[in-house]
């Protein structure tokens, strides 16, 4: 038999079993081949070999990763950083850990990705839900990656989707939210309905963005998620809820420290910024009828997760409403950060309002039409 060359590693054993140690960066490796063969050691380091001289070495430890480790990895790190879908994320887990069951990550093809797209069709799913679901998935093999647990993924094809969303509210439903807020969110709540902001742009808005003397908003470029300054102006409901929160300001004071120093931020909770306030809309949309509370389980355990009206609904109800009240498209996009005209699209949402409009419109240029086509008979007559 061939012998191998210093750096090459080697096969040693165990009691009965046979290992293979070779070294990677500079550290040696013990690895067991789980076989009593020799033979199958000596695959099993050739391997090992061909794996490093290709640059798609895997390793022990990420052979061990299963799809289960990875969708309750993307899950915590939903929790860590307080993330509103949470209730998505942990049923896509769930979902997710159904299908692939104790599956070992880096076994997971494409082919073995579309037969859960296939199962997911015919159990009746939408492929925007899919979609989701196939999101959650790259998320899940990014996270391994970036954690170092795997060192490759599968190349994951979303469906086409309608991309136009659906969400949004009508004025009594938005009134009805609001009014089931406790106080110091309400603003909050009616901020969102009338701009269109995103919640981080909001819950970071601070006084010295906001000059009420010349009565508008200015967001610098580190400030704004599409990294563009923006400046909105105020009037009417938006210029009092501005007003009203600068009052309130006055007798507000940073918890344990001078009474000179005051909140800096437009929007609080006695002076403390608002950080995760999934439970506070939850609640607001579920006592509105707006939302409700369902049963999931999700490693064992029952859990109540949100379904219903998004905070992000009202993103898309402002980007129509500008629209619908004949905003000039340039400016509604500056009001509500919206960069691309594409992206901008998606929330412009034409419902059974629209198109009726649209038919009077269509039905009074006919008549006009119809009128002059009659004028136009009798001059030829006479």
């Amino acid at each position: 038999m061939k012998k191998r060359k210093k750096g090459d590693g080697g096969i040693y054993q165990r009691g009965k079993i046979w290992w293979i140690t070779y070294r990677v960066n500079g550290e040696k490796v013990f690895e067991s081949s789980k076989s009593e063969k020799d033979v199958d050691a000596r695959k099993l380091l050739s391997k090992r070999m061909g794996e490093m001289a290709t640059g798609v070495y895997v390793g022990p430890d990420a052979e061990k990763i299963t799809m289960a480790e990875l969708a309750d990895d993307v899950v915590t790190d939903y929790q860590v950083n307080g993330q509103d879908s949470l209730d998505k994320a942990i049923r896509s887990a769930a979902r997710i850990k159904e299908f692939f069951g104790k599956a070992k990550a880096h076994g997971v093809k494409g082919d073995m990705v579309k037969r859960y797209v296939a199962q997911r069709q015919a159990d009746g799913a939408a492929n925007g839900t899919i979609n989701r679901e196939l999101a959650f998935m790259k998320r899940a093999f990014n996270l391994g990656i970036e954690s170092e647990k795997i060192v490759r993924k599968p190349y994951i094809a979303m469906l086409k989707e309608d991309n136009a969303r659906t969400g949004f509210f009508e004025y009594a439903e938005f009134a009805s939210v609001r009014d089931a807020c406790p106080d110091y969110f309400k603003p909050v709540v009616t901020f969102a309905y009338l701009t269109g902001w995103r919640k981080q742009e909001i819950l970071s808005l601070r006084w010295n963005q906001v000059d009420l003397q010349a009565e508008e908003i200015r967001l610098d470029p580190e400030q704004s998620k599409n990294d563009e300054a923006r400046a909105i102006g105020l009037d009417g409901e938006l210029l009092e809820l501005l007003v009203a929160q600068w009052e309130k300001r006055k007798v507000v004071q940073i918890p344990g420290h001078s009474p000179t120093l005051l909140c800096p931020l437009v929007f609080h909770r006695n002076g403390k910024r608002l950080k995760d306030i999934r439970d506070v809309w939850h609640n607001a949309c579920v006592a509105a009828g707006l939302g409700r509370m369902v049963e999931v389980e999700y490693n064992g355990k029952k859990t109540k997760q949100y379904e219903g009206k998004l905070f992000h609904d009202f993103r898309r109800t402002a980007c129509r409403d500008m629209i619908r009240s004949n905003t000039p498209e340039k400016v509604a996009m500056q009001i509500s950060g919206h960069k691309t005209r594409s992206v901008f699209d998606r929330y412009h949402i034409v419902d059974t309002k629209d198109t009726k409009e649209a038919a009077r419109r269509r039905t009074e240029y006919t008549r006009e039409q119809q009128e002059k086509a009659k004028k136009i008979v009798t001059l030829n007559r006479n």
